[in-house]
């Protein structure tokens, strides 16, 4: 006769009722997100299917466009602009820091990070898609003086997620605009 080890036993007599409760208390958090509204980011919809990135972003900036292009929508990203449907131009792409807090000693405590990236788009025949927009992202940072390369490191990371927030905001204006309704001038 074969024997089970108890953990085992007690699972396989748990009646239906009971493991049905449990199954319910275990999908709870679950079913409760989905109740609210609340649903992850899909892929963004843009009716276009090849995008060229013009203009001058910073090198992390255009591999972040080119990824959430890639990843996030059904579009392909073109190298040269006559092969494009939309033609997005960044501007100008900024990023900098700014003195937050000072602690009682009069060192500094916390520091502002911020991007700010200018672009416009259009397409081929030249119609303007999204005017001259600016988006600005910002996030502070706690700062001390014993764990520098730690806060250098947190710093980079910082960036690098406000730089892929920045390019997923981009093209959700972008998606925007190519749905509304363009104004007709008389």
């Amino acid at each position: 006769m074969k024997r089970t080890s108890k953990p085992q036993l007690e699972i396989a007599l748990l009646s239906p009722q009971r493991r049905s409760l449990l199954a319910l208390f275990g999908a709870w958090p679950i079913l409760s997100l989905a109740g609210c509204g609340y649903r992850m980011r899909g892929m963004v919809a843009i009716p276009y299917k090849v995008i060229a990135i013009t203009g001058n972003p910073s090198p992390p900036l255009r591999a972040d466009l080119q990824r959430v292009i890639l990843t996030g929508t059904d579009a392909k990203v073109a190298i040269n602009p006559k092969d494009a449907d939309l033609i997005l131009e960044i501007i100008n792409d900024t990023s900098g820091e700014e003195i937050l807090a000072y602690n009682s000693n009069g060192q500094v405590s916390a520091y502002r990070l911020n991007i700010r990236a200018g672009f416009r788009a259009y397409d081929t025949a030249g119609g303007e898609i999204v005017p001259d927009s600016e988006i600005y992202v910002t996030r502070d940072l706690d700062f001390s003086v014993s764990t520098v390369l730690a806060v250098d490191a947190q710093k980079q990371q910082f960036l690098g997620v406000m730089r892929s927030d920045l390019a997923i905001q981009i093209l959700r204006r972008v998606a925007a605009s190519a749905k509304a309704p363009q104004a007709k001038s008389f």
